[in-house]
């Protein structure tokens, strides 16, 4: 509890009063004897009445709050928390108000003071943006309480618990109309491929049309029928997709607001969409984080929310990458073929480990590499260099560039495809290779 302005104005007053009681006199003016007896009896009831105040507000209950919260937030993006104040009998004419926000949530327009009504109580709306996947839990609100008088003003807290997830921004999709998702499939940058020939999984007889070759033509439907019947196509739809994701400490990078880390999610995520809308399954397996994660694959929406579930609160932790140990994983969890995509941030300390570890998946798999290069490199290499500690940048920045660039070549001569791309960039990019390698039949 603790003084109002009103309060403080009051004592101020008096003390003013008492200063001029004393000066005046000194000054050779003369006051009259009543005027102490006046001020000693303002100052008792100034006390009295502050006393009284201060008893009438610990009385007071507190009001009754109620929050209404998303049951899940994207990260980075803002969303709005309602803080509701049930009508009382009879309610202080103002309150203010502060929520308790987990450190994870930036916010604005807190804290707010707003007027109160018995009839219709009141309501708050601030924003919050999520800078970090994971659970967010709220405890408490605070609460600056006045006093009936407006003398006091009391903070109370008062418990109000509430949870919410905060998902990878990729949950703007998640129930999202088909028409709207291809638009900002679009806005990405996803363009669907050309077709090269014809599907490889029968779809249907249908009659034959102007532009049909004549090796689609079903000659014993054609018979019975006396017309001529085409066989129909459609690319393959019980295909499996696997993400081999790296959450060791090589991708908690920065760029940005987010990490490579959250980065790779989205892009996996914005990838494991098309695929599922394509018919194919899709799973996923993390590495050398401190906790490893693993679905198998499945189709189907409940498979995404699943995914969704499985990766919100991942982290990447503290251990490198053990990527020979990744693909003995793989291989002994995923027998049939699938399509291994596997995300991490390649560094010219991998020529050893990994090449190995990359021929001994693309034995039985289909593997494709998707290396995260830091936006710094292409910044650096562009800036001007007009000193000395500008050139030492500059070639260490050429030095580790070409160290990675050997390393993607040694892929490549293995034959085995690399995307060498900026984190903004990785999510469009695996969407159109899988959409040229499907068109193409080539999974």
């Amino acid at each position: 509890m603790k003084p109002s302005p009103r309060l403080l104005a009051l004592a101020a007053a008096l003390l003013l009063a008492a200063i001029l009681l004393g000066a005046l006199p000194l000054l050779g003016i003369a006051l009259p004897a009543w005027l102490d007896g006046l001020w000693w009896g303002s100052l008792l009831a100034l006390a009295g009445v502050a006393l009284f105040d201060a008893l009438w507000l610990r009385r007071r209950p507190s009001p009754t709050l109620q929050r209404q919260l998303p049951g899940h937030l994207a990260l980075d993006r803002g969303s709005e928390v309602v803080l509701r104040i049930a009508p009382g009998a009879q309610p202080p004419r103002w309150l203010e108000l502060f929520d308790h926000v987990p450190a994870a949530l930036e916010f604005s327009d807190l804290p707010q003071r707003i007027a109160l009504s018995a009839e219709q109580g009141a309501e708050l709306r601030y924003r919050v943006r999520p800078r970090q996947r994971g659970d967010c839990r709220f405890a408490r609100c605070e609460i600056g309480l006045p006093s009936p008088l407006g003398l006091w003003q009391a903070r109370r807290y008062v418990e109000l618990p509430g949870h919410s997830r905060v998902y990878p921004d990729f949950a703007r999709l998640h129930g999202a109309q088909l028409m709207a998702v291809d638009s900002w499939l679009g806005r990405l940058g996803v363009r669907t491929q050309p077709r090269r020939g014809s599907g490889q999984e029968f779809h249907q007889l249908r009659d034959f049309r102007s532009g049909d070759s004549l090796r689609q033509i079903d000659w014993k439907a054609t018979a019975r029928k006396h017309q001529p019947i085409a066989r129909e196509y459609q690319d393959e739809r019980d295909q499996q997709i696997v993400f081999l994701l790296d959450s060791g400490r090589r991708m908690r990078s920065q760029d940005g607001d987010l990490s490579h880390f959250d980065h790779a999610l989205n892009a996996c995520l914005l990838l494991a969409h098309v695929a599922m809308r394509q018919g194919d399954a899709v799973g996923l397996l993390t590495f050398a984080g401190d906790t490893p994660c693993y679905l198998p694959p499945a189709k189907g929406r409940q498979q995404l929310n699943a995914l969704l579930n499985s990766v919100y609160d991942l982290q990447p932790g503290q251990l490198p990458g053990d990527f020979q140990a990744a693909a003995s994983e793989l291989l002994a969890r995923q027998p049939r073929r699938a399509l291994v995509v596997l995300l991490s941030n390649l560094r010219d300390e991998d020529d050893q480990q990994l090449p190995l570890a990359a021929a001994q998946i693309a034995r039985r798999h289909r593997l494709l590499i998707a290396s995260l290069r830091e936006e710094v490199l292409d910044r650096q290499r562009r800036l001007p260099v007009e000193s000395y500690s500008d050139a030492l940048s500059y070639c260490g920045t050429v030095d580790y560039a070409a160290a990675r660039t050997r390393l993607h070549e040694r892929f490549a001569a293995q034959g085995l495809p690399v995307l060498d791309v900026r984190p903004g960039e990785l999510g469009p990019e695996l969407v159109n290779r899988y959409l040229q390698w499907k068109a193409a039949g080539t999974l």
